[in-house]
């Protein structure tokens, strides 16, 4: 195939949207368990396109059906250390009847693919795919080694993809000090001279965990004063409605200095409503960095209507920011008292790292070159990605998944919700902007 692509002149702007069509309809769901699909068949799909363009990948999996595809592609200079550039194939579940087209159609309507993964994240998936396989087509190695890795489960923390990599596959890693992966490099359209490119260089660190209060059980007709379903809710209200304190971290710090020196305004974080107001569509991506949060998500409690059970259980989504994970869990302790017993479901740590460097240098050329009014950026990321898993490993990573957005598109609405989209024109800017960057990097 590849011998017939190059003669035919095909290129990476060519085929993304196919190969982002290809990997929606391949439905990848992860309920946070073994119950889902998993992710074989996307990491077979993602093998045999770069085993067509010369690479020799290797699928890994750690359960069944719970895959990843990884693979090394050898540049000019060996001796330099390679950079990874990893994006996991799951997605979260989707309702097809809550969507406009059905969620792992692949549909190309209004400019756009649609579908479950469109930007989290088989968006980059297909980018990096196509210009890989343009790469290797004509013959042009990067400057370095490149490490790709198409992980499984990064929607429910990675333990099946980039952790199990990590943990027992780590030469396949020899030699990475530096990373790019996921939601960075998207534009936020400030005007018509300017457009900032938000790299990600931080992301807030989290516990996802289980709330248990034990009490006493009974008959539903008796008065009964150690209800465990109503000492969890009062809990668990006060938790959702609870103010976290603004804590400005060095990258939103930065962030927010960018933004005010693009604005003409400064930008005050002590101000929340006044300071969202200017930023638009990624005003709940900024808000988000901000502050510690804890989300209620799930309850759980009973099991016939007229017995009050002896135990009433909730989830929590917690996220921390760098360096405030002791605070936030005393302030956790402190909010939820001494009756609630709190425990771990999942837990991962905070991540930052500094705006500089030639890696970054290599990102703001290839986005102006394509686009003469951008300026990257730092900011923070409100969840996680599988770069933490990486960091273990001593590899600064980096959120590059190149985008050029309509300044009307509600991106940040689109991770996680329904009809998820990616703009045509989006996919074909971010292959050229990966393309460039690879021969900088």
């Amino acid at each position: 195939m590849s011998e017939s692509n190059t003669a035919r002149g095909i290129t990476g702007e060519d085929e993304v949207v196919d190969l982002c069509r290809d990997l929606i309809r391949i439905d990848t769901s992860n309920y946070g368990d073994h119950s889902g699909p998993g992710e074989r068949a996307a990491a077979e799909y993602v093998a045999e396109k770069l085993a067509e363009v010369g690479l020799e990948p290797k699928i890994i999996e750690s359960h069944k059906g719970r895959a990843s595809t990884v693979a090394r592609i050898e540049g000019e200079d060996p001796s330099r250390p390679a950079l990874l550039i990893h994006g996991h194939t799951d997605v979260v579940p989707a309702n097809a009847e809550d969507w406009t087209h059905h969620p792992f159609s692949g549909e190309v309507a209004d400019g756009c693919v649609w579908g479950r993964g469109a930007v989290d994240m088989k968006d980059m998936d297909a980018m990096t795919l196509a210009v890989v396989r343009d790469r290797l087509r004509s013959g042009r190695k990067p400057p370095r080694d490149i490490v790709l890795a198409f992980l499984a489960d990064e929607e429910a923390g990675g333990t099946y993809g980039a952790r199990h990599l990590v943990d027992k596959h780590r030469d396949l890693f020899d030699g990475v000090t530096e990373a790019i992966g996921e939601v960075g490099g998207f534009s936020f359209t400030v005007n018509e001279n300017l457009r900032l490119y938000l790299v990600e260089t931080a992301q807030k660190g989290m516990h996802w965990m289980r709330l248990t209060v034990e009490g006493t059980a009974g008959h539903g007709s008796m008065t009964n004063n150690d209800n465990a379903i109503t000492e969890l809710c009062e809990a668990v209200g006060r938790l959702g409605r609870h103010e976290w304190p603004v804590r400005v971290t060095k990258t939103v710090r930065s962030f927010l200095d960018e933004l005010s020196d693009a604005l003409g305004t400064p930008l005050d974080p002590e101000d929340m409503d006044g300071t969202l107001a200017k930023l638009g569509g990624i005003a709940k991506m900024v808000g988000a960095t901000l502050r510690n949060s804890a989300a209620p998500t799930m309850l759980g409690a009973g099991y016939k209507v007229n017995v009050i059970p002896g135990q009433a259980t909730a989830h929590v989504d917690g996220r921390f920011l760098p360096g405030y994970e002791q605070e936030f869990l005393a302030d956790l302790d402190r909010i939820l008292g001494p009756r609630v017993k709190r425990e771990d479901v999942h837990g991962d740590k905070a991540l930052e790292t500094s705006f500089d460097g030639a890696l970054v240098d290599a990102m703001q050329l290839a986005l102006r070159a394509e686009d003469p009014i951008a300026r990257a950026v730092p900011y923070m990321l409100s969840g996680g990605t599988d770069a933490k898993s990486f960091d273990d490993l001593g590899i600064r990573c980096f959120g590059f998944a190149p985008l050029q957005l309509p300044p009307e598109l509600d991106f940040a609405g689109m991770f996680h919700g329904v009809d998820e989209r990616v703009p045509v024109d989006g996919l074909k800017f971010g292959v050229r902007v990966l393309d460039r960057f690879l021969d900088a990097c």
